[in-house]
């Protein structure tokens, strides 16, 4: 699942793209992805309509229309959004929309689990996975001194704790696995027990590896991709995730998996303690 760095460069990608654009068409090949909209109504409430402001939160890209309304958009396992300069038919092609151009912007997924919203004005509340979000992680309020402040509340295992999205936005199984390495930290350490050091290391570990992953476009370790359909290059840049039985880069042991929290997790065990 695309996690912040992919969706942020997503988002960027939007930005750059399609900002200011007016829908001519929305075309509907599959309206399961929609949620508590008809088919009827979202069309009228996106056609004609400018995406004049996109944001993020977690995981979540929100799309402002000029209507005041809001596009939300979860890609979950297998969601991607590709952006083409003329009409093209894509593999499980949801929903596209054609802008004035005739560029189109196509939502695809090819297992089906993504989700579209169109909300009225800015009533978040109305999902309550993206209404109850943590902190984001790289926005300038994230200090040292809250995250120590968030983590003395919490008595879990720190890997789990960091991929909870109601304690901070969008950092999964990835990001959270790479996190612990930089700091040197167990998984299965449980936050409360983490000296002052520590969290220091790991908050600095957790904002940087987000911003490495963000400036090489994300990891295409499953089925990302961006906006024109290429993968991210980070993945060459992982040191722990997904490299189980391969020498550790930094002291030559090799890299362990376990299952924590349903999720396989990969760690060293002579870095991590």
């Amino acid at each position: 699942m695309p996690e912040l760095p992919e969706v942020e460069t997503i988002r960027q990608d939007l930005e750059e793209r399609v900002k200011g654009k007016k829908v001519k068409e929305v075309i509907i090949k599959n309206g399961k992805c929609l949620k508590d909209v008809t088919e009827e109504s979202f069309i009228r409430g996106v056609k004609e309509r400018v995406f004049s402001r996109i944001g993020r939160r977690g995981k979540f890209l929100i799309i402002e229309l000029n209507s005041g309304d809001n596009l939300i958009i979860h890609l979950k396992l297998t969601g991607t959004l590709i952006y083409t300069q003329k009409r093209e038919e894509l593999n499980y092609t949801r929903i596209i929309f054609v802008f004035e151009d005739n560029s189109q912007l196509a939502f695809n997924d090819m297992r089906g689990f993504g989700n579209i919203w169109l909300l009225p004005d800015k009533e978040f509340q109305r999902i309550p996975s993206l209404y109850l979000l943590g902190p984001e992680p790289l926005g300038e309020d994230f200090t040292l001194e809250k995250f120590k402040s968030l983590l003395k509340r919490k008595k879990k295992k720190i890997k789990v704790l960091l991929m909870d999205q109601s304690f901070i936005a969008g950092v999964g199984n990835i990001y959270s696995q790479e996190a612990l390495f930089r700091a040197g930290i167990h998984p299965e350490k449980l936050s409360n027990r983490l000296f002052d050091k520590e969290i220091e290391d790991l908050y600095n570990g957790l904002r940087g590896v987000l911003r490495e992953a963000i400036s090489h476009r994300g990891a295409s370790v499953d089925a990302y991709v961006d906006l024109n359909g290429k993968k991210g290059e980070y993945e060459q840049y992982l040191k722990v995730y997904g490299r189980k039985g391969e020498k550790c880069f930094h002291c030559g042991e090799r890299i362990e998996k376990i299952n924590l929290g349903g999720r396989g997790t990969y760690f060293c065990p002579h870095c991590q303690k």
